[in-house]
């Protein structure tokens, strides 16, 4: 397994009569994973994308399931709301 200092990430909206949002963290997919969760993303509409440090995983992943689960509440976050909510979790701008 590789070890990464950034974990990339999306947030999305799954197509069809659910239309859930959902993220996927592409640095932390495993070979098989891959593909699928590759072409689930694709096929939903974006919302968000990002990094975030690997050493501060745990919170980080904590911050995006509670703006996903907001998104899931109905509630319309616009990319400048999500930003102020994850951007304790951002990397540096020189990383």
């Amino acid at each position: 397994m590789t070890v990464y200092d950034r974990v990339m990430y999306e947030i999305y909206r799954e197509e069809g009569y659910g239309q859930k949002a959902r993220v996927v963290y592409y640095t932390l997919l495993e070979e098989h994973q891959r593909d699928i969760e590759i072409t689930r993303a694709m096929a939903g509409d974006h919302i968000y994308d990002g990094f975030f440090p690997a050493h501060r995983q745990a919170e980080a992943q904590q911050a995006i399931d509670a703006v996903v689960a907001r998104l899931d509440a109905g509630e319309s976050l616009t990319e400048p709301q999500i930003d102020e909510l994850l951007s304790p979790y951002a990397p540096p701008s020189d990383a």
